[in-house]
Parts: structure tokens; sequence; C-alpha cells
């Protein structure tokens, strides 16, 4: 079915038999993650009837991502990959019979946020590791599709994770949506171990670094091995630039989880009006993962970069004024579609450009700042309401995301032409030959390295003179 699909689609990357075990993985754990998140929430505020119980147990569930982030790829970059996942899956799998004990018993209800923020601990390699492995596991020009797959997944399993959690607890108790969350992590567990490729999984060092040569100690070496991770984005000035528009878009939901309450009742939705325009944004990040292919292909990056994010920023100015329901729920749907394809954008353009060496430890820092954003955007949008009233913060918010699309306009202009490898010298410039399975390191002074030898459909040439 899947044999003629288009280059960079989800279809073309269904090709794959060891991703499509990936992506099993994935999906039956994070639907069981959202179903497991409603039921935990239930859980603690009908033990606790208070909602400042429940949002410290959501906190609890969100920090330690933030914060082990980083952590998690330094792991990712030096463990067997294959065994990490295990690992954290098994421990999740442990931690939810734990919980599920908690409910079912009566045990202390202040168990519940800290063995929540333990199976997020648990977690944090996870997903440097399904990131480094993805572009293993399927052709370069496949890889946005393949992104695109995981970002559809995740999508899907926002709607069906809490929806299969209100029949269990509508059946049932949170016990039972606890152990069959425990459950989904030991078939994730297995589907990994399905998977054929294990030189997938291995850690690559090309050359031993002053980390590498020191004790595989946990912690000897973290900040050092952090600061690599940092300065291996910081080379890559579409990598960071990108970075930042992940990190706006997340920004910006953070602040929908607030501002959207008041547009719905402003427009006479009400407040079920709020679940519509969340939906809708879900409906429009599954489209936006369907448009992902074609966008990684463009020809001008940033000009497809700043697109993204004026779908993202727009629609939000727009709802300032809008007074029709259905105006206000497509205008919600159209920020969904911009966000998923700067995720997209971004998760593509990080595995491609950044060196294995060092792709784990700077994708754990990518990661934790983005959903960082999400927190802080939901923390500062009732200061923004207060102070400019509903519709100034949504101008607001949606204003600052254009901006970043400008900035992304003027910065991107002249940096979109080192996405394909060359060899450049003063007088002419030549095309290099693409070898299929090495890659060549080109030092040059604004980049550290130029990874080359990715198969792709054309060669962009870059007029910056080779380091002598």
């Amino acid at each position: 079915m899947t044999k003629n699909a288009p280059t960079g689609t989800i279809r073309a990357a269904l090709r794959y038999q060891d991703f499509r075990y990936l992506l099993s993985a994935l999906a039956v754990s994070q639907v069981g993650d959202w179903m497991y998140n409603l039921a935990l929430v239930v859980l603690v505020y009908d033990r606790t009837h208070s909602a400042l119980w429940a949002g410290v147990t959501t906190a609890a569930r969100v920090v330690p991502v933030v914060v082990l982030g980083p952590l998690g790829g330094v792991l990712a970059d030096r463990f067997d990959r294959r065994r990490i996942m295990i690992v954290c899956d098994l421990a999740r799998m442990g931690l939810m019979v734990v919980l599920a004990a908690v409910a079912a018993a009566g045990l202390p209800i202040a168990l519940a946020p800290l063995i929540a923020a333990a199976a997020t601990t648990a977690a944090a390699p996870y997903m440097p590791c399904v990131a480094a492995v993805t572009p293993r596991l399927v052709d370069d020009a496949d890889l946005p599709g393949a992104n695109a797959a995981r970002s559809a997944i995740g999508g899907a399993s926002i709607i069906c994770g809490p929806a299969l959690g209100g029949v269990l607890l509508l059946l049932g108790s949170p016990a039972v949506a606890f152990g069959l969350n425990a459950l989904t992590f030991g078939i994730s567990a297995l589907a990994v171990l399905a998977i054929g490729d294990r030189g997938a999984f291995a850690p690559r060092r090309s050359a031993p670094s002053p980390v590498a040569e020191r004790p595989a100690g946990l912690f000897s070496g973290l900040f050092d091995e952090l600061a690599e991770g940092a300065a291996a984005l910081r080379a890559h000035p579409a990598a960071i630039r990108l970075v930042g528009a992940d990190i706006m878009c997340s920004f910006l939901y953070g602040t929908q989880t607030v501002l959207l309450l008041l547009v719905s009742r402003h427009v006479g939705l009400g407040a079920q009006g709020y679940g519509y325009m969340f939906a809708a944004i879900g409906a429009g990040g599954l489209i936006g993962t369907a448009l992902a292919g074609r966008a990684s292909r463009s020809s001008r990056p940033h000009l497809v970069q700043a697109a993204a994010l004026g779908a993202a920023g727009l629609p939000t100015v727009l709802l300032t004024v809008t007074r029709w329901p259905a105006a206000a729920i497509v205008l919600a749907g159209l920020t969904g579609i911009g966000a998923l394809l700067v995720e997209i954008l971004t998760e593509t353009t990080l595995q491609r450009r950044l060196d294995e060496d060092v792709f784990g430890r700077a994708y754990g820092l990518a990661l934790p700042a983005s959903i960082a954003g999400i927190v802080v955007g939901s923390a500062i949008a009732p200061v923004l309401a207060s102070l400019l009233g509903g519709s100034g913060a949504l101008l607001a918010v949606g204003g600052a995301v254009l901006a970043y699309a400008l900035l992304v306009l003027r910065d991107g202009r002249g940096r979109d032409r080192d996405e394909q490898p060359v060899l450049a010298t003063a007088d002419a410039t030549v095309v290099l030959p693409r070898p299929s399975d090495e890659t060549v390191m080109l030092p040059i002074p604004w980049d550290p390295y130029v990874r080359m030898g990715r198969p792709a459909d054309a060669t962009v040439v870059t007029d910056a003179p080779l380091a002598r």
C-alpha cells in the first residue's frame, strides 16, 4: 500500500518495518500516558477535593521533563539506546503497578504525585533515544514523513487516551487505568525488542573526546557533555532558529490553555466551546503532519518556517476581532497546523544537521526548552489577561509569534544555501560526490562540521570558504 507513496510522506515512512515497530511502541505508550494522566488527576481530586493538589500533581508530571531532560540526552549519547528505552519502559511499568496499588488500597494520596514525578523522571532519556534512532531506520528523504508520523501519533494519543480513560473511569476505577497503562509499557518494550537493526541503537563517537576519555560514571563530565550539546546547537544557525520557533509555538500553546477559555465565552460557545477549540487544534495538527513532507522539500526553508509561524500567529491575532463561533474554531485549528509544521521542521532539521556524536545531548536541551515554553505560557497568560484584557493578551501573544516569523525571514536569507553538501573555493564551487553509507566531516570557519553523505534530491551551493 505504501510502496509507491511520495517521498517524505507518512505513507513512505511506513514502508520500513523497523520504523513501524518503533512507531507502535510510541503509539501504545503515549495513548496509555494520556489515559493515565486523566485518571491521575481524577484520583487526586476525588481524594482531596482540592484544585491545588490537582495542579501540584500535574506539575509533578511536567517539571522533571524540563529539569532532567538534558541528563536524558547525555544518557542517550553514552549507552546503548535499545537498553535505555527498555529500562525506561520497565521502570514506568513498575511504577504504574505501584500507583494502581495506591489507588486500590487507599494508600496516602501524597504518594500519587511522587510516583508521577518518578515515572516522568524514568522517561527522561526515552525521547532523545527515539529522535536519535529514527534517522537510522528510514532513508533521509523519508525522514520528514517519519517525524510527521511520530507527531501524528502524539496528536491522536491526546484524543484517544483521555477518551479511553473516561470510559475506564465510567466502568471501573483509576486503579484499572493505571494497571492498563502498566501493560502498555510492557507492550512498548516488546515492540522495541522486535526492531531488527541493532546497530541503529548504538551511540556513535567518531573520535574520542576529552569527555569520552573520562570514567563512564553517571555524572562524571556531565556539565562538559551538556556544554558540547549546547555548542552543537550554537554551531548551526538554522537549528537555533527553528528551536526558537518551536519554543514560541509551545509558548503560544501554553497561553491558549488560558486564553481560549476567554475566547469561548466571548463568542458565545460557553465552557464546552473550550473543548471544541482544543479539538480543532488537534485536528489542525494532524493536517500539519500531512503537509510536512512537501514543506520539507522546499528550496527556501526559511520561507516555509516563517509561513508556519504566521499560520500560528496570525489566527491568534484574528481571534481578537472574531464574533462567530465557527470562525473561532477554524482559527484555533489553523494555529494547530502552523505549530505542528514548526515542530516537525525543527525535529527534521536537528536530525539532519547535528553530528550524531552529540545529537542526544543537543536534543536533550532543545526538547525541555520547548516544554518549558508551555509552562511559561500557561503561567504568564493570566497576568497578560489581567493587565491587557483577553483581546489584548491574544494580540500580544500573536504579535510576538509574528515578530519571530519576521526574524526568521530576515536571518534566513543567505543561510538556507548551506542545507546540502558542497565544496566551495574562492574561485569556483564544486559539488561533492554523495556516498550513501558514510559521513565526511569538513571543518569550516563558521560551522564546526558539515555532515556529508546523506542522499538528497538537490544540492545547494554555499559560498563559505573552507578552513585551511
